[in-house]
C-alpha cells in the first residue's frame, strides 16, 4: 500500500531543490548585507546578486545587464505591461493578448483597457492560435504591445512565440511574453525568438517564492518602461526596495542546475507523462485536453467526461493535483483557459491537470493511475450508460 503523499502540481509550484537550498542559506545567516551599502558586507552582497544575474541571463541567452529582478513573475507582467503603456502617449493605441493568457496578464489588461483599446485574440481547440488571425488584429502603427504566452499553464500549449514576434514587429509594436511555465522546462532563448519583454518567476523551477525576473531587450535605456514602485534606484532604477538576496542568489543558483539538467529531465517527464496517459486515456469517456503534439514535456490536461473532478481529486487521497490555474483555485468558476478551447462548463468541470516534476518518480505515476481507474471507473461507466 502506497502510503506517502504524491505531488502532480509542479505547474503552480516546485519544490525548492536542496542544491538550492544550500547556495541560500549563507545569504539568511552570515552574508546579510544590502547589497546598496559601499563596504565589504555589501559589496559581497551585491557580488552575490550579481552572479545570480548572470545564470539568470544564461538561461535565457539574455544579456546580465537586460534582467530586472522582481518579486513574483506576476510584478514582472505588470511592470511590463504597465510599464510601458505608462511611459508612452497611448492615446488610440491597441494591446494585442490572447483569451488563453494567465490571469495575471488578463487582469491587468483589463485595467489598461481605461487607457487604450486592448483586442482578446480566440485559441483554437487544441488552445493554440491562428497566426493569420494575430496579424489581422494587430493595426499597424497604432498597436503598443503583442503579448502572447510561451506555454500555457494549465494544458501545457506551446505557442509561436517566435512568428507571434514577428507580426508585432512588422507592425511596429513591442513582443511581451509570459514564460513563466516554459523558463527551466524547455529551452527558451530570448534573442532566437526576438523578445522585446518577458517575465517569468523562481518557484516555478526549484527556486524560492517571492523572485521573479523580468527581461527588457536591451535594457532599461532601450525600452522605457516607467517604474510601478519608486524607491532608492535599485535594479537601475526600475524597482524600488532593498533586493531579496538570498531568494536572488537561489533563483540563480535554480537557473544555473535547469541549464544543466533541461535537456534529460524533459525526456524523463515526458515518458512519465506519456506513462500517465497510457494508464488513463483507455478509460471510456477520458480525453487530453491541448495541443498533444507541441506541449510541455511534463503536463497533461484530462477530462474524465461526465465526472465532478473535485469530487474525484477528493476521493484519490494525497495525490496533489489541480483542476485549474493554483491562481484561480478559489474562483469557484470554469478554467477560463478550458472555456477558451471551446469545453462546455461541465467538461471543463472534468478535467484535471497533471503536471509532473524534477522528483516525480514511476512509482507515483502508476500509483495516481490505480487511484484514479479505482474512483473513476464506475462514473465513467455510470456516465455511458445514460
Amino acid at each position: 500500500m502506497y502510503e506517502s503523499p504524491i505531488y502532480l502540481d509542479y505547474n503552480a509550484t516546485t519544490p525548492i531543490d536542496r542544491r538550492v537550498r544550500d547556495c541560500m542559506m549563507p545569504y539568511i545567516f552570515g552574508a546579510f548585507g544590502n547589497p546598496a551599502s559601499n563596504h565589504i558586507f555589501g559589496r559581497e552582497a551585491a557580488a552575490a546578486v550579481e552572479q545570480a544575474r548572470h545564470h539568470v541571463a544564461r538561461l535565457v541567452n539574455a544579456q546580465p545587464s537586460e534582467i530586472f529582478f522582481t518579486g513574483s513573475a506576476t510584478e514582472s507582467i505588470n511592470l511590463a505591461l504597465k510599464g510601458l503603456t505608462h511611459s508612452r502617449q497611448t492615446g488610440g493605441q491597441t494591446i494585442v493578448a490572447t483569451m488563453a493568457e494567465h490571469k495575471a496578464v488578463l487582469e491587468v489588461c483589463r485595467q489598461l483597457e481605461e487607457q487604450l483599446n486592448v483586442t482578446y485574440v480566440p485559441v483554437n481547440r487544441p488552445g493554440n492560435i491562428d497566426l493569420r488571425e494575430l496579424a489581422r488584429r494587430v493595426p499597424l502603427r497604432r498597436t503598443l504591445l503583442v503579448s502572447l504566452m510561451a506555454a500555457n499553464n494549465e494544458i501545457g500549449t506551446l505557442y509561436p512565440i517566435r512568428e507571434a514576434a514577428e507580426i508585432a514587429h512588422r507592425s511596429g509594436a513591442l513582443f511581451f511574453t509570459d514564460a513563466t511555465q516554459a523558463v527551466g522546462k524547455i529551452p527558451v532563448d530570448v534573442r532566437a525568438d526576438n523578445v522585446d519583454l518577458m517575465a517569468f518567476s523562481a518557484h516555478k523551477l526549484y527556486g524560492p517564492k517571492g523572485v521573479g525576473a523580468l527581461f527588457v531587450c536591451g535594457g532599461r535605456s532601450k525600452i522605457a518602461l516607467r517604474p510601478l514602485i519608486a524607491g532608492g534606484g535599485q535594479e537601475q532604477g526600475l524597482r524600488g526596495g532593498t533586493l531579496n538576496v538570498a531568494g536572488i542568489v537561489g533563483f540563480g543558483e535554480a537557473c544555473r542546475i535547469a541549464k544543466e539538467v533541461m535537456h534529460d529531465e524533459a525526456a524523463r517527464l515526458s515518458r512519465l507523462r506519456n506513462l500517465l496517459e497510457e494508464r488513463l486515456l483507455p478509460l471510456s469517456n477520458v480525453s487530453v485536453n491541448g495541443d498533444v503534439r507541441r506541449r510541455l514535456p511534463n503536463t497533461t490536461n484530462l477530462c474524465f467526461h461526465g465526472v465532478d473532478a473535485t469530487n474525484l481529486i477528493r476521493e484519490i487521497g494525497d495525490v496533489a493535483v489541480s483542476t485549474r490555474s493554483a491562481c484561480s483555485s478559489q474562483s469557484g468558476t470554469p478554467s477560463h483557459v478550458l472555456k477558451a478551447i471551446g469545453l462546455c462548463d461541465r467538461c471543463a468541470c472534468a478535467s484535471i491537470r497533471f503536471s509532473l516534476g524534477r522528483f516525480t518518480t514511476e512509482e507515483e505515476i502508476e500509483e495516481t493511475a490505480r487511484r484514479i481507474t479505482a474512483a473513476a471507473v464506475p462514473r465513467l461507466h455510470a456516465c455511458r450508460s445514460h
